[in-house]
């Protein structure tokens, strides 16, 4: 393999391991760091990761996320007993840690080489929190019930979102729940406005199901080790989407939009939302949802309104930027920002927002 390439891919490591440790997760930024500095094409799962042929960044393969969670999944399925003990919340040196996942590298061979093929996925249920107040802006502004469709919804956790509880400053939201979201808070409180969902739908070209133990997994897996908080917060709320019997549609983003764009919606406001997805979809089909989307907006009217939010990157150092597009108008306005992980939302407001 060319050492370019390599250095390359150890660099992706490098950056991968900084956005962890902003993240708070220790843990993952010294094995993607450790993997930066260490890993050799000795074997075959180090050959396969250093000539890796795509683009190993975040917004990527996020190949360093393809590593942390295949070794996750091998210590939380019991696979890997070796591995386990080296893990949160055992405390070991750099070297005690990476020769314990070498060894995994060639003890758990097969499954590791399978595993790396699959992209991250996550439902990261914190990101409801910064969800709420967009949908509460929605309500107040059109005054009608809300029909939801997400795109890139992986399990529905987010599907979910007026079933949890949650305390926005001094703003409390929602019966009690076995899952309650209190980010730190930042700006004014949210609009107060009555919310009712007459429909939801979500669509994911691999959804997970909240009741299998391998999709289960696979979610856990790509939690990272050390945050224990999230693993127990995305269990409850798997356990919540289990009774509701909460589905996700195996479908293309952009067939299942031109779908659910297509019905007249009379009387409700329809809202298109996703979180961190859009950036994942290739160039041509995001230009041809956003087109989509566009023309669906075109046809809107006072009486069928649609609506679009998103908490999506958009290359600011700080968060992710919450994005409110309302027809018949059109008009777009930054609503506020948030955290990737939904630890804070700093919140401007519809109205704040205008220009």
């Amino acid at each position: 393999m060319g050492d370019e390439r390599s250095q390359l891919i150890r660099q992706s490591f490098l950056r991968q391991a900084k956005a962890c440790a902003d993240l708070g997760s220790p843990f993952t930024a010294r094995l993607c760091t450790l993997a930066a500095e260490r890993l050799t094409d000795e074997t075959r799962i180090g050959t396969m990761i250093l000539g890796w042929p795509g683009n190993p960044d975040g917004t990527g393969d996020a190949l360093a996320l393809r590593l942390a969670g295949t070794l996750h999944a091998l210590v939380r399925s019991g696979q890997d007993s070796a591995l386990a003990a080296v893990y949160p919340p055992h405390g070991v040196d750099d070297d005690t840690l990476w020769a314990a996942i070498e060894a995994a590298m060639r003890r758990d061979e097969a499954f590791m080489l399978e595993r790396l093929k699959s992209a991250p996925q996550t439902n990261e249920v914190r990101r409801s929190s910064a969800l709420l107040p967009g949908f509460l802006t929605i309500a107040a502004q059109t005054g009608k019930p809300l029909i939801l469709s997400e795109v890139g919804a992986s399990a529905g956790l987010n599907l979910q979102w007026d079933r949890y509880s949650y305390q926005l400053g001094d703003f409390r939201w929602g019966q009690a729940s076995a899952v309650e979201l209190a980010p730190r808070w930042g700006g004014p409180l949210p609009p107060q406005a009555p919310i009712e969902i007459t429909e939801r739908a979500g669509c994911d070209l691999n959804p997970l199901d909240p009741s299998s133990e391998d999709d289960r997994l696979r979610l856990f897996s790509y939690i990272w080790a050390d945050q224990q908080d999230r693993l127990d917060r995305t269990a409850a709320a798997l356990e919540m989407a289990t009774e509701s019997s909460l589905k996700v549609e195996k479908a293309d983003a952009i067939d299942w939009l031109r779908k659910r764009l297509t019905t007249p919606r009379p009387g409700m406001a329809h809202v298109i939302y996703h979180t961190i997805a859009w950036q994942y979809l290739p160039p041509a089909l995001r230009a041809e949802g956003e087109a989509l989307i566009a023309e669906a907006g075109a046809r809107a009217t006072e009486a069928a309104p649609l609506a679009r939010l998103q908490l999506e990157a958009d290359g600011k150092p700080e968060g992710a930027a919450l994005l409110l597009t309302l027809w018949p108008t059109g008009e777009t306005r930054e609503i506020g920002r948030a955290d990737f992980h939904g630890r804070w939302v700093k919140w401007v407001g519809w109205q704040a927002a205008s220009p």
